[in-house]
């Protein structure tokens, strides 16, 4: 609705301004140089003569004529039309409180009705309206400006309780509600640049945010609730498709991916969380230089320690585990976001690699010890593809 009465009111104004601006001209003469005698001494006639309609502004011609300002037109509609800018400017604050980013309908409608008389042939850049709409325009991309630098605030200080269950963020939320409402306000918005450059500031107020939950201390898993947000902003950027946010799309995509990896690692230990204890400790050998024939002679990563590990996980038992892990993981992931499937193929695929990479250290390590784990790389495959079907 501010809308349209704002747009109403633009439309009213630059008729009456040009028609005012025209009469005032050819009345006075004052199209001509105002230095030439003959034309002061039209105007001079003309003052003398009773106007054909009133005209309450003689000591402005006194002004005018004696003085001869630069600009002797504007200075007689400033006069003229003295509360036009004050009533304007009071008439912008309201339309911008009508709204949270009231500010964006103002300036767009501004922005494009001074485009538009800057086209028309019968208002000049110069004309007064136009000066009067040029400085509305700089206070609506004050208030504009305004409008962001709070929102990053509130954005950068909102504060996450420990007590979340993970999710999106309130400042996700509040980033996506702008884009979504100032996108449709800008759809066909003649220039676009103080929204693009409004929409970077945003986004990096958005990533500080979740960035800052790193050093909170949540009670959920902190590299899950940044995976789900980074991979929420990223998902609605592609849907957006808007140019200037491709550069913050592709980096969260790759923060996404970042604290998926964490996720899983932190995780993954779980199920053979023994098992993975020890060989961790064998690759740390194999780092300080110690020959792969030679580690099994290490009292801590013997053939009879390496047998002990591997009795504590029977394939039933790693079944078990990984069911447990898969119910923990349903439970904290948000359902929102659907990350469930994708996270769990990203962790059977780093569990096959893992059994992989042990298989591969008894064989370098503990040659013809006949040392095997109790469960195949086919029996893994089973256990993910049974509770992926179960749940």
């Amino acid at each position: 609705v501010s809308k349209q009465i704002l747009e109403q009111v633009l439309q009213e104004l630059q008729p009456l301004c040009t028609m005012e601006q025209r009469f005032i001209e050819e009345f006075f003469q004052l199209s001509q140089d105002p230095a030439d005698p003959q034309v002061l001494e039209v105007s001079v006639g003309t003052m003398s003569s009773p106007p054909v309609r009133p005209f309450p502004f003689n000591s402005l011609l006194f002004f005018f004529f004696f003085k001869r300002p630069a600009e002797p037109t504007t200075q007689l509609l400033s006069e003229i039309f003295s509360c036009l800018e004050p009533e304007l400017k009071a008439f912008l604050e309201v339309c911008n409180k009508v709204h949270p980013f009231g500010c964006l309908q103002v300036l767009v409608t501004l922005s494009d009705s001074i485009f538009e008389m800057w086209g028309s042939s019968s208002a000049l850049p110069s004309s007064f309206l136009n000066s009067v709409l040029g400085n509305m325009l700089l206070l609506a991309k004050s208030s504009f400006n305004k409008c962001i630098g709070t929102l990053c605030k509130e954005i950068e200080e909102v504060k996450v309780p420990s007590k979340t269950k993970g999710g999106i963020l309130p400042s996700v939320s509040h980033f996506e509600e702008f884009v979504n409402f100032s996108e449709e306000v800008f759809r066909t918005a003649r220039r676009r640049g103080e929204l693009d450059k409004a929409h970077l500031r945003l986004a990096g107020s958005v990533f500080s945010s979740i960035n800052s939950l790193s050093s909170a201390s949540l009670k959920v898993n902190t590299d899950m609730v940044m995976m789900e947000n980074f991979h929420h902003i990223h998902c609605f950027l592609c849907q957006k498709k808007i140019q200037c946010l491709e550069g913050t799309k592709r980096e969260a995509k790759q923060r996404y991916s970042e604290h998926m990896e964490k996720y899983i690692t932190q995780y993954l230990g779980q199920p053979l969380e023994k098992l993975n204890h020890f060989f961790e400790g064998v690759k740390a050998r194999l780092a300080q230089g110690v020959k792969e024939e030679e580690v099994s002679f290490q009292l801590a990563y013997s053939k009879q320690e390496l047998r002990k590990v591997i009795e504590k996980y029977p394939g039933k038992e790693v079944k078990r585990a990984l069911e447990t892990l898969y119910r923990k993981i349903h439970k904290y992931l948000s359902p929102e976001e659907n990350l469930l499937p994708v996270v769990w193929r990203a962790m059977e695929q780093e569990f096959l690699r893992q059994y992989q990479e042990f298989e591969d250290l008894i064989q370098r390590c503990y040659v013809g010890s006949g040392i095997a784990m109790d469960f195949t790389m086919e029996d893994l495959l089973s256990y993910f593809n049974s509770i992926t079907r179960s749940n």
